[in-house]
């Protein structure tokens, strides 16, 4: 059961309480479905950004755990329980009466932000993608937007930006009206410990970028070190955000993204992640709430 509360960010803010990561992954697939549905009728096309994850090892859990549909997929931040979630969440869109349901030909797939390693490398966001989602559900090929990891990190987000700039010339992806910027259907995302999200990273030049839709990183704090990653104008135009963060692990930068507190010589990569004009809800926890004042 969750708990539904109001945040300092105003009414078009959801913070959503789970009592158990199985009742988070149901009602996650349940909102994302929905979605898809709501924009393949309204636009004739659903675009999905996708975030990735770095601790490989831990998703094998799930390869041998009790329940077998649940299998390995991929996440932003770098922690255990991050990667928790998210396999339960896609495993749940693989299965009835998603699988049957939902219209997968109308789902375009994009990545918040990618490592520039080979696609069939262990730290790929799109292999983990791929073996954990994209091979279980029939999203056409062509549909799903990998990164050229033929290129240089700079090449690669210039290519990837460029990719972008044609799809939305093409009215795949909406344009923000308010922003100038790529509006994208959904924006699926983690947080780290740090409060980083995709590879915009607490104190990082990146976290300020104001014209680029897609830069890149060579000294992410994370490895590896080339990435490529989405920026905040592009991130923060979206229709929808799902951020689920869950774990105790996660309750400072929680409670200090949602505190009405704030001042701008210190802000984390989570504070800077505002809707211009869209919906942002949380998928937590308790532990990750535990900070939070009338929680």
């Amino acid at each position: 059961m969750a708990t539904d509360g109001a945040t300092p960010a105003g009414s078009k803010s959801k913070l959503l309480v789970f009592d158990s990561k199985e009742d988070l992954a149901v009602s996650l697939a349940k909102y994302t479905a929905e979605l898809s549905q709501k924009f393949a009728a309204e636009r004739g096309a659903f675009t999905a950004v996708l975030s990735g994850g770095s601790l490989i090892d831990s998703l094998r859990f799930f390869d041998v755990s009790p329940t077998p549909h649940r299998s390995r997929f991929f996440w932003v931040s770098p922690g255990f329980t991050d990667h928790v979630e998210i396999c339960w969440f896609h495993s749940k869109l693989t299965e009835p009466p998603y699988l049957e349901s939902v219209d997968w030909s109308k789902w375009h797939v994009f990545w918040v932000d990618e490592r520039v390693v080979p696609k069939d490398h262990e730290d790929s966001n799109y292999k983990l993608a791929f073996d954990g989602f994209l091979s279980k559900v029939p999203i056409p090929p062509g549909q799903v937007y990998a990164i050229n990891d033929a290129l240089s990190a700079e090449g690669a987000a210039d290519d990837y930006e460029a990719c972008l700039k044609q799809l939305v010339k093409n009215g795949v992806i909406a344009m923000s009206t308010a922003t100038g910027f790529p509006r994208f259907d959904l924006q699926l995302l983690g947080m780290g410990p740090d409060g980083h999200i995709a590879s915009l990273f607490p104190g990082h030049p990146l976290v300020n970028e104001k014209e680029r839709w897609v830069t890149y990183i060579k000294d992410s704090p994370k490895p590896p070190p080339e990435r490529i990653t989405f920026t905040f104008p592009v991130i923060n135009s979206s229709a929808y955000i799902a951020m689920v963060v869950t774990g105790a692990g996660k309750a400072g930068p929680v409670q200090k993204a949602l505190s009405d507190k704030k001042t701008s010589s210190d802000l984390l990569p989570i504070e800077m992640a505002v809707l211009q004009d869209g919906e942002f809800t949380w998928f937590t926890d308790k532990p990750a709430v535990s900070l939070l004042q009338n929680k």
